[in-house]
């Protein structure tokens, strides 16, 4: 099994898809990175050798990735917040920032349904 940026790659898929198993890298990414290593994106991981694994590694170096790319995401929410933009509102109450629905959808941000009982009717 490859180890790249502190990431077990998948060792059964090809390496296209098992690079996207790193925080910061997709498909686009993967294949930029395949390219510089000079590796073929249709062999599999098992079938990399020493020299392929330390190019990838090398190539996969000059982005932002894992811990740093989280930590970069996690100040810029923070700084939203801080400031107290519409956006870092939504983020500290938990619910959508992109302009969506909240009235029947948005169960992900929201979480689980929270039950509330209705008022019960005087009687006379």
């Amino acid at each position: 099994m490859a180890r790249i940026a502190g990431v077990d790659i998948p060792k059964n898929k090809r390496g296209v898809i098992a690079l996207t198993y790193i925080f910061g890298v997709g498909r686009s990414r993967a294949s930029e990175v395949l390219a510089k290593a000079n590796v073929s994106e249709d062999i599999k991981v098992q079938d990399w050798n020493d020299d392929q694994i330390g190019a990838i590694r090398e190539a996969v170096s000059f982005y932002k990735i894992e811990g740093e790319l989280r930590s970069e995401v996690s100040l810029n929410i923070k700084r939203l917040m801080d400031i107290g933009c519409y956006r870092g509102i939504r983020h500290r109450s938990g619910l959508p920032l992109r302009g969506q629905r909240t009235k029947n959808n948005s169960r992900t941000r929201k979480g689980k349904r929270k039950t509330v009982a209705n008022k019960k009717k005087a009687t006379k």
